[in-house]
């Protein structure tokens, strides 16, 4: 009989390794566990200041490559711009190791479609913080690019390829970090340089980087800051992810209206990618990026009188 029942307990626990497709599996694991574990690389090459200038350059240039191209160009359409800027933004946001655009557009579209509900991809509210995290990342069920969701895209034959070949981008990175390393140090000394210490710098370590700050639109995000709508969702705004992802904290404020191009609606709430792609409106690298209507200036208004009317009248009943 305890055979029997162990038998059973086996079969069930292989099957849902094997069969559930919310499971993580080694394959769809490894990248993602061999990036962290290339973190170790900094004890095993000297420090320069000139490494860490090009994990940061390599940072802000990757994130905004992502939230200015795979979100608010891909992804919402916020603005237009012509099928060269379309590509090298593609690109560089491959560079950033989180597959192609057209993969990560389609899967956020679908994540507004059903936000925060049992079919929301990586909602914290279904699944919790690792989940929506890092959590499904590393499962099979969302590898595959639906490319019905991003048809307006997936017509471009480069886009595919990027898609396809969503290696590419990031290889030749870690491979043009290590050229740079072995070519500048033996030639400029006091840079104190060499190509395995750009790869740790600029590969791993700028890369895990930008991997946390992203991943935190999609946890932290709908979970941590304020409201200033009432949307079907949990999203909420916050100053310091807005900080360290380029403006995308303002994450409420986007739920309400994906499609403009400024997610901080204010002056004050800052918003690095907007003013980098008023920068490139200027040059006329993109154009007609769209702006919040005003309608929801007046719906904010209206919002924040209502809280400040409850507010008063809860402290009152509660004889404050």
């Amino acid at each position: 009989m305890n055979e029997q029942k162990s038998g059973t307990l086996f079969a069930r626990l292989r099957d849902n390794i094997l069969h559930d497709d919310e499971n993580a599996n080694l394959i769809d694991s490894t990248p993602l566990a061999l990036m962290h574990l290339g973190l170790l690389m900094v004890f095993f090459v000297p420090f320069s200041w000139f490494a860490v200038a090009v994990a940061a350059f390599l940072y802000v240039l990757r994130v905004f490559a992502l939230t200015g191209g795979y979100h608010r160009y891909f992804s919402h359409n916020s603005y237009k711009t012509g099928r060269v800027f379309q590509f090298v933004i593609a690109f560089t946001g491959g560079m950033a190791a989180q597959l192609g655009a057209l993969w990560w557009a389609a899967h956020h579209r679908h994540h507004h479609q059903h936000a925060d509900t049992e079919q929301d991809i990586h909602s914290p509210v279904r699944k919790g913080f690792f989940w929506s995290h890092i959590g499904w990342l590393l499962c099979r069920k969302y590898a595959t690019t639906e490319l019905a969701r991003i048809p307006d895209f997936a017509k471009y034959p480069e886009l595919r390829f990027l898609d396809r070949f969503h290696a590419v981008p990031p290889v030749l990175l870690g491979v043009g970090l290590y050229a740079l390393g072995e070519f500048l140090g033996p030639r400029y000394p006091g840079l104190n340089t060499s190509g395995w210490q750009l790869v740790a710098w600029g590969f791993f370590v700028s890369t895990v980087l930008v991997y946390h700050a992203t991943f935190c639109i999609n946890s932290l995000t709908h979970m941590i800051g304020t409201r200033r709508y009432n949307t079907n969702d949990h999203s909420r705004n916050s100053l310091a992810l807005a900080l360290v992802t380029m403006g995308e904290g303002w994450h409420n404020n986007h739920h309400r209206y994906p499609v403009s191009t400024r997610q901080g609606f204010y002056w004050w709430e800052i918003d690095a990618t907007y003013y980098l792609l008023k920068g490139l409106e200027a040059l006329g690298v993109v154009w007609d990026l769209r702006p919040p209507p005003e309608k929801l200036y007046e719906e904010a208004k209206v919002l924040k009188t209502q809280r400040s009317t409850f507010n008063v009248q809860h402290s009152t009943s509660n004889g404050g």
